[in-house]
């Protein structure tokens, strides 16, 4: 007897699947994500006719390590987060808010790279013509560029395989829908099932794709998670657009590091790399000002000066305010509750602010110590100096732990003209930097680190 249909209702958000509907999902707790879909019984074959080619396994040693052949960009912060460009066969992620700049840079590339490859460009929410006006703004005009109008993935395919293409790019991987599936496009299963259509494609005939994709209102990539598990590497645009610049960081990449970032510049005109993202995140920077402080991070390879501002206030409420833009908020609340407890400085009746300008989201901890001086500098009103660079981690203890890289981020800040340092004092001993005319003060607490920038 054939076995029938049944529809099953899944999560837009995580992908949990129900026999029944539900106004709150169970698995991410989100609501009103819970969408029907048909599931149609699977066929059944049995071995004789079965059409499967098995693999046989290969020796380790057989296998060639040869360097791999990589597509250069033309953009080298693009490059960077790549891990030195595109991979043959791989299959990329570029993610990001809409207006970020996603379709932008990839048009932006398609004039360096039309230059020797042909390019597939699949568009399943602009017009050609759409493409075009959009094209000759950026100053797109390469005679390899094909654009292709089509939301069916089967045809996409087919146009692969037909064509053969050196690079084949989509936008976006949400539009993109399988006739043979009765899920409207968008949905759990028609993204799972269309990103691995596009993925045997892309291995089989060793053409590299790049799909754009959509993000919901927690900023995760719409769709199922299978999807970055899918992807060979998944590029996360970060940024404010009503700011300028963008941040492109790696959350997944099998060819490279996941810790480079690229910082662009938006203009009318396209998205610009900036070569020196320390001296463009710093201008501007106010002197003389209390609650504003500098730190260096290191981002993959690169050490980057970053502004943080923080401001104390009386409150005007019953319980206190607390905002973090660009830094984690409950990092925040324990850096709070250490300047209380450990150093005396009291936040308890008033509203706390920081911010990390540009942009930019620090996630390391040696910018601890920054984050702490620029509201202890709003609360007593005493400017931090304009020449001294302060980073370092904080324990619960109110102490000043050790971070790596120290020559890196003690080279940097002397580049950018900056003559004083402020480290934790255990990390002194590991300075091999010689020749900067910058001073190097070690700190073992808050208070102290304070007083010695008060000092300065």
């Amino acid at each position: 007897m054939a076995s029938k249909s049944k529809s099953i209702y899944i999560c837009s958000e995580c992908g949990f699947e129900s026999a029944k509907w539900f106004g709150k999902c169970p698995g991410c707790g989100q609501w009103n994500c819970m969408n029907e879909e048909i599931r149609e019984p699977a066929v059944q074959k049995n071995s004789a006719g079965s059409a499967h080619k098995s693999t046989a396994p290969v020796s380790i040693n057989e296998i060639s390590t040869a360097e791999e052949a990589r597509y250069h960009t033309g953009l080298s912060e693009l490059d960077r987060v790549l891990g030195g460009g595109i991979v043959k066969g791989s299959l990329i992620l570029i993610s990001g808010e809409p207006g970020i700049g996603k379709s932008t840079i990839l048009l932006q590339i398609c004039e360096y790279l039309g230059k020797s490859l042909k390019i597939l460009y699949v568009s399943g929410e602009e017009s050609s013509r759409q493409i075009k006006l959009r094209a000759a703004r950026l100053g797109v005009q390469s005679d390899n560029l094909y654009i292709l109008t089509e939301t069916d993935i089967q045809c996409v395919i087919e146009q692969m395989r037909t064509h053969r293409p050196d690079l084949v790019m989509i936008d976006s991987i949400q539009t993109m829908n399988n006739t043979d599936l009765n899920s409207s496009p968008g949905s759990v299963t028609q993204v799972r099932e269309c990103t691995n259509a596009v993925m045997h494609t892309a291995k089989a005939l060793e053409i590299p794709t790049i799909l754009v994709g959509h993000v919901n209102k927690d900023g995760a990539i719409a769709g199922p998670k299978v999807l970055e598990h899918i992807v060979d590497a998944v590029l996360y645009f970060e940024g404010d657009r009503q700011m300028s610049y963008r941040i492109l960081r790696a959350a997944k990449n099998r060819y490279g590091s996941t810790n480079e970032i690229g910082v662009f510049d938006m203009g009318d005109n396209g998205l610009h790399q900036v070569d020196n993202p320390s001296l463009a995140l710093l201008s501007g920077r106010p002197k003389n000002v209390s609650g504003t402080c500098v730190t260096c991070v290191i981002e993959g390879s690169r050490p980057i000066l970053a502004e943080i501002q923080g401001l104390a206030t009386t409150t005007g409420f019953g319980n206190p305010r607390r905002m973090s833009t660009g830094f984690d908020y409950n990092r925040m609340s324990l850096l709070l509750a250490v300047l209380e407890k450990r150093a005396g400085y009291y936040f308890s009746n008033l509203d706390a602010y920081v911010n990390v300008v540009g942009g930019l989201r620090l996630d390391e901890p040696a910018a601890d110590l920054a984050v702490a001086m620029s509201l202890v500098s709003s609360l007593k009103d005493t400017p931090v100096s304009d020449d001294a660079i302060v980073f370092g981690e904080i324990g619960l203890a109110g102490e000043i732990r050790s971070v790596t890289h120290i020559d890196a981020r003690i080279s940097e800040a002397a580049r950018l003209g900056f003559t004083k340092c402020i480290l934790p004092y255990h990390s002194l001993k590991q300075v091999n930097v010689k020749g900067n005319d910058i001073k190097l003060i070690g700190v073992k607490s808050v208070r102290e680190a304070f007083e010695a920038l008060s000092g300065c």
